[in-house]
């Protein structure tokens, strides 16, 4: 998270072309995917502890779990993809 930070002030200025240059460095894409894949994952995590309180109906519950599920792992995968793909 930190590095995420510090980054995003050092590239907030940035041209378009020297932010994708920034991304498709090693280190940069290695970094940025492991942020992706834990931000996903601790927020599944968060709300799923929201749906086994506000949603009582379990047929309910376990559809909305299982989409949770299905786009944490999605979404994720789809960004690192997108980002390996850069130049």
């Amino acid at each position: 998270m930190s590095w995420f930070i510090v980054n995003l002030v050092s590239i907030h200025d940035l041209d378009y072309i020297e932010v994708v240059n920034f991304f498709t460095k090693q280190p940069s894409k290695i970094l940025f995917s492991l942020f992706i894949v834990f931000s996903y994952f601790f927020s599944a995590l968060t709300i799923s502890e929201i749906f086994e309180d506000y949603i009582h109906d379990e047929k309910i519950k376990n559809v909305a779990n299982k989409m949770l599920n299905f786009f944490a792992i999605v979404f994720p995968l789809l960004t690192i993809i997108g980002i390996f793909n850069l130049s």
